[in-house]
């Protein structure tokens, strides 16, 4: 089944591409029933596509993983961790000049980095 919506997916192409752009961004819903609509695959299907991206990104991305998952020509997301930072004190206030403030520490943290790849670089150009 996966190789038949590879092969909808080459032989539609022209057509596809041939589409406007979308004025409003879309809600997931409307996401699903378009890329049913444009596969032959039922929204169901699609739902369960877009699922089991959502575990395999967490499973790529979480404590003790890879810390990256790359989506083929779109985007590639990372687990990035951010060192502790000492608090400060006495700092001269930017908003305030003569004025000096205290700035707390913050803790480590992981956070989540989504870069683009070339493919939706072009798209935007």
């Amino acid at each position: 089944m996966l190789l038949d919506v590879y092969y909808y997916f080459d032989s539609e192409r022209i057509q596809m591409a041939k589409k406007g752009a979308v004025a409003k961004p879309m809600t997931k819903s409307q996401v699903c029933a378009e890329i049913a609509d444009n596969t032959g695959l039922s929204k169901k299907d699609v739902n369960m596509v877009f699922e089991e991206l959502g575990e395999l990104v967490s499973r790529h991305i979480r404590k003790r993983a890879a810390g990256q998952f790359t989506l083929p020509g779109l985007l590639k997301i990372k687990a990035v961790k951010k060192p502790a930072r000492p608090a400060r004190k006495n700092v001269p206030n930017p908003f305030k000049p003569g004025e000096f403030m205290d700035i707390p520490a913050k803790p480590a943290s992981t956070r989540v980095k989504c870069t683009p790849l070339k493919k939706l670089k072009e798209m935007v150009d």
